[in-house]
């Protein structure tokens, strides 16, 4: 084969690079949170408000806007490429429960390592800290619309933060900016969860989900839907 036969394949390939590159400078910009898609009739309970959980996302977005930025300046990849999965998960829920109460002063993060809920009335509790406490709201945050899982069946208030995005488990597919699709909330009873089994050989965390009727209740409250 002569060399100027290879150069359409070549080009293609050229093409194809400077596509994905440009796919995932846009990636490291996330989707702003859209201030109409908001329901100003769900209800909270402990003083929370939309406001809060707007401001909250807001902020998020924009650390993980400045985050990702600066790791293309290093020729890094995006920080959800880096992360596992469930690890990137959680520091959007960590993110979100540390900034509910700057905007919703009746809330604060519980101190307790690993305590439940993760967010607890100011005062309620010694040093607004506890291990396990029937008072509160325990935050959630899932790339999955439903099925969601806890380690524990809880009779909580439970907010989901239901967002798209890269995993860093499939680095073959096409780079996609950060979004929140969805966030909901509901006080859900033991009977709202069932546990997931595992087999005699698995090593996975026994964890709990929550039932259809426990997502239909916290569907029904909806919070932000993009």
């Amino acid at each position: 084969m002569h060399r100027h036969d290879l150069l359409p394949n070549l080009r293609q390939s050229e093409d194809q690079q400077l596509s994905t590159s440009e796919l995932e400078k846009a990636a490291c910009a996330p989707i702003p949170v859209d201030s109409g898609r908001f329901n100003a009739h769900s209800k909270f309970p402990y003083g929370c408000t939309v406001r809060a959980v707007q401001k909250s996302m807001v902020a998020f977005i924009d650390f993980l806007g400045f985050l990702n930025g600066q790791l293309r300046t290093r020729d890094l990849p995006r920080i959800e490429m880096l992360m596992m999965p469930a690890n990137f998960s959680s520091l959007v829920g960590e993110f979100i429960v540390s900034s509910i109460p700057k905007y919703c002063p009746e809330l604060v993060k519980n101190r307790y390592h690993n305590g439940h809920p993760d967010l607890v009335p100011h005062g309620r509790y010694p040093d607004d800290l506890v291990l396990h406490g029937p008072a509160g709201i325990e935050v959630k945050a899932s790339r999955y619309p439903g099925g969601w899982q806890g380690h524990n069946a809880e009779a909580c208030w439970l907010m989901v933060f239901v967002f798209k995005v890269n995993s860093s488990s499939a680095h073959d597919a096409e780079p996609v900016p950060f979004e929140f699709r969805a966030v909901y909330l509901a006080k859900l009873a033991i009977a709202d969860w069932k546990f997931s089994g595992r087999s005699e050989t698995s090593r996975r965390t026994i964890t709990a989900a929550v039932t259809k009727a426990g997502e239909e209740k916290l569907k029904s409250n909806w919070i932000y839907l993009a």
